[in-house]
């Protein structure tokens, strides 16, 4: 198809970008303009470009009418696109106790950037890939994007903001979070949470993203050696100066958040609104006490490394190491109980057989069946690893599948859990009464 910005002979369409496709059939004009930031025809474009096609070929419509060169790639990529559109069914759910709305799966940016370091176990992608998957991110309905001052030294906020802008997605078509706590810099006060250095940091990392403001702040670490009280009273200023919408956590204990909302409720700062945790199919552990406490205190749960640092991707099994160059090999973290992940492995693979999916589909829908889960937060060094990844929302795991993979899968029981269940069993019984 020829790409034409305007009616025959009358020269561009001054509207139209110049690498925008467009097909014109008398005074018929369909134009890739619309919800697509990449510039691709929309669903209802292709769907009626192929049914010119079809009328065309029956010769039920004169050739000489209109034009059409062999460029059937952008086509069916487009049409392969809305197919995926229909069949991939992206919720939403309400970010802890506030009326923000994000998508069921954030997308990460750890592997944007440099690959300096650790990263380059990671991930090392250009802007032109980069932009590739945050395309790929939004055509399926992700909102929630997450990434982190820390991230390559800076340069994924940068990467991240860059690729939203060059495509055209609007400010309040998308949610973005980042975080601050580790070390930017060599200076003492390079790293943390004090006061001086979150008013620092959040300039800085507005800057750059190129953004007005920041929708998710998170407090990426523990800081012991600063006042929950002062790292509050920061933050609440840059949600009262406009700077940032909402606050969040990472990787903190139970008691740490539960007196840092104490503090807020106390002293009417902002409240933190997400926790941001580690949490796998392979490694359970924030269920003893952060998960009881999010689903109290309406906190949403945000689990990174949902496949384990690749461990859960398939790829690796008790008689393999991974390929060579892979993640798990170079950079083996985070820690997991090798055995039981490899028992969970093993489990997955014939459920993943069943739905003719892969392993790492399965890992991310179980924790999709997970009631506290807010959005999982995954990442891709490509788009065809981030396409498989997202369509575990369309998995509709079992009552018996879970209830297999929650077996192999369940934490050996620890105090206090343990003496609490027994304590609870006798009163609870009364109300929940076994029908066996």
């Amino acid at each position: 198809m020829r790409r034409e910005g305007g009616p025959r002979g009358a020269g561009p369409d001054p509207k139209a970008r110049p690498d925008t496709p467009s097909i014109r059939w008398g005074p018929l004009a369909i134009t890739a303009r619309g919800s697509n930031p990449d510039g691709d025809f929309t669903e209802g474009a292709t769907i009626l470009i192929v049914i010119l096609i079809a009328l065309r070929q029956l010769a039920v419509i004169d050739t000489g009418v209109w034009t059409i060169e062999p460029v059937r790639a952008r086509l069916l990529l487009a049409t392969a696109r809305c197919r995926s559109l229909r069949r991939m069914r992206m919720r939403l759910k309400k970010l802890g106790n506030t009326g923000l709305l994000v998508s069921e799966l954030c997308l990460g940016t750890m592997t944007f950037g440099t690959g300096d370091g650790l990263y380059r176990a990671i991930g090392k992608l250009e802007q032109p890939a980069v932009n590739e998957i945050v395309r790929a991110a939004f055509d399926h309905g992700i909102n929630f994007v997450d990434t982190a001052d820390v991230y390559h030294g800076g340069r994924s906020e940068v990467m991240t903001g860059q690729a939203l802008r060059d495509l055209g997605i609007a400010r309040d078509q998308f949610v973005l979070a980042t975080k601050f706590h580790q070390r930017m810099g060599p200076g003492p006060n390079q790293a943390g949470c004090s006061r001086a250095h979150i008013l620092h940091a959040v300039d800085e990392s507005l800057q750059r993203l190129k953004l007005d403001y920041i929708d998710l702040y998170q407090l990426h670490g523990f800081d012991a050696l600063t006042p929950m009280e002062e790292t509050l009273s920061a933050l609440n200023d840059c949600v009262r100066a406009g700077k940032v919408r909402y606050i969040g956590v990472c990787n903190l204990a139970a008691w740490q958040i539960a007196k840092a909302l104490w503090i807020s409720e106390r002293r009417n700062f902002e409240r933190f609104q997400s926790v941001q945790a580690y949490y796998t199919i392979a490694g359970r552990d924030l269920e003893r006490e952060i998960v009881p406490l999010c689903n109290d205190q309406q906190l949403a749960i945000l689990p990174w490394s949902p496949l384990a640092g690749g461990l859960l991707s398939g790829k690796y099994s008790r008689d393999t190491e991974g390929p060579a160059g892979s993640r798990r090999v170079q950079f083996d973290f985070p820690p997991v109980d090798k055995d039981r992940a490899y028992k969970v492995i093993d489990a997955m693979r014939p459920i993943a057989k069943a739905h003719a999916v892969s392993v790492a589909r399965v890992a991310i829908a179980w924790l999709l069946h997970k009631p506290p889960v807010t959005s999982v937060i995954i990442g891709a060094k490509t788009v065809e690893q981030l396409t498989d990844n997202i369509a575990a929302v369309d998995l509709r795991l079992s009552d018996e599948q879970m209830a297999a993979l929650d077996k192999v899968s369940a934490l050996p029981p620890e105090y206090p859990g343990w003496m609490v269940d027994r304590l609870s069993a006798d009163r609870l019984g009364l109300v929940n009464p076994s029908r066996s």
